[in-house]
């Protein structure tokens, strides 16, 4: 019996979820998976766009719809802020504020912690706030975040957690913070009014700290959430510490639940990370670099305001079947050119409005090229193939990638 046989039949359901164990490579921890929210099926290995304040930035929904993406990010602060929940409230959710027709995830603003320290004060209360708009106070608290996104509409709600970058140096606040966002989860339990149309996940703290991190996982797993986030990376750690929290906690989490690494966007941090048994991930990267002018491709990232694409007129990458590098006669396509990119990427936006398509659809399809090889039981080679061609040169592999994917069956330098 084939792997994808063996796993057709693993699937759990809670009120507004569906999650199926699709298939598992037989090799590392990889898994592909159908994760199914109130506004449509979702495949997992999945990488989300951010559209922070209800917009991924120079692009409309509609060409979102075409790279892809069944399921992108708004932002619960900054909602919270402008438009404001009773603007939210009357127009019935940010599904129809932003004409988005498929699945939102909201963060719960915790990350704000982080971004904006010296706006904000912890307590056990919640997260006091100076607005970045106009320096007005804001009490952020489990309650609050609940009822902002209960507003929202999302299909995905994250819990409000108490956020410190990994590498903070006081163990003990570092603890304070985990077992504080074990509580709020409580609150947020508690305070959530929509469990039948909307899913709350926990997030789990810890920093590097591998032993928190697991006695996160129980307490949190024991809440028994319809999906778990790995909270607090991207903070600066290193990259072998940031895996061995990944492989660390993935290593505890249910079988049957989805597993998302917030925060996480670099194609090699997505590869490795689903290797390492990781199903979701989310960064405002992809779209942030196409306004600095930057394409991602399989062979790196081009910046395309260099003069050696003034009179380069193939497309932005080839092979790339993204609306933007399609043929022109096809349908759909725009069929841009390297050459008209860099005359507009620095004074047009139009550059970075076509940059942005290419980079999510490029991200969203890395993830579906996994999906099918862990289906196909190929993702080893999948893997190898990805390396390979983001370094030629095989001594230019970063440490960190050829250490953690050892750890999960896969010998880069085995060819």
């Amino acid at each position: 019996m084939s792997v994808v046989q063996r796993m057709t039949s693993n699937k759990a359901s809670s009120a507004a979820l569906t999650f199926e164990l699709v298939a598992k490579c037989s090799t590392t921890r990889a898994r592909a998976s159908i994760l199914t929210l109130p506004h449509g099926p979702v495949n997992l290995p999945i990488f989300m766009p951010v559209a922070t304040q209800a917009s991924l930035k120079g692009i409309t929904p509609e060409q979102l719809e075409s790279t892809g993406c069944r399921l992108c990010l708004n932002n619960t602060y900054h909602l919270g802020l402008k438009p404001g929940q009773e603007v939210l409230d009357a127009v019935g959710g940010a599904h129809k504020l932003q004409g988005w027709k498929h699945n939102l995830l909201t963060d719960s603003g915790g990350f704000q912690m982080v971004s904006l320290l010296k706006l904000a004060k912890v307590t056990e209360e919640g997260v006091r706030f100076l607005s970045p708009h106009d320096g007005s106070p804001m009490l952020l608290t489990p309650e609050h975040s609940m009822s902002l996104q209960n507003s929202i509409g999302s299909d995905i709600m994250m819990q409000l957690d108490d956020v410190l970058v990994t590498t903070h140096p006081d163990k003990a606040r570092m603890r304070e913070a985990m077992e504080r966002s074990v509580r709020w989860l409580d609150r947020c339990i508690k305070a959530h009014k929509n469990p039948d149309r909307q899913n709350l996940f926990c997030i789990i703290q810890g920093g590097l700290d591998l032993e928190m991190r697991r006695e996160c996982c129980r307490e949190m797993v024991a809440r028994d959430t319809p999906g778990i986030a790995i909270g607090g990376l991207s903070g600066g750690e290193a990259k072998d510490d940031f895996c061995k929290v990944v492989a660390t906690c993935t290593e505890l989490l249910p079988e049957l639940k989805p597993r998302y690494v917030m925060g996480i966007g670099y194609p090699e941090d997505l590869v490795v990370s689903v290797a390492l048994g990781a199903d979701m991930f989310d960064c405002v990267w992809p779209t942030r670099t196409a306004r600095f002018g930057n394409a991602i491709t399989k062979h790196g990232v081009l910046n395309m305001k260099k003069e050696q694409y003034a009179k380069d007129f193939g497309p932005i990458e080839d092979g790339c079947g993204c609306p933007c590098c399609r043929p022109v006669d096809q349908e759909g396509a725009i069929g841009v050119t390297r050459a008209f990119v860099h005359h507009n990427s620095a004074k047009e936006t139009v550059a970075a409005h076509l940059l942005t398509i290419h980079n999510v659809w490029y991200q969203l399809h890395l993830m579906g090229g996994a999906r099918d090889a862990i289906i196909a039981d190929k993702f080893p080679a999948f893997v190898k193939e990805f390396f390979n061609n983001l370094y030629p040169d095989r001594k230019s592999y970063p440490s960190w990638t050829v250490n953690a994917l050892k750890t999960v069956g896969i010998d880069l330098f085995d060819s």
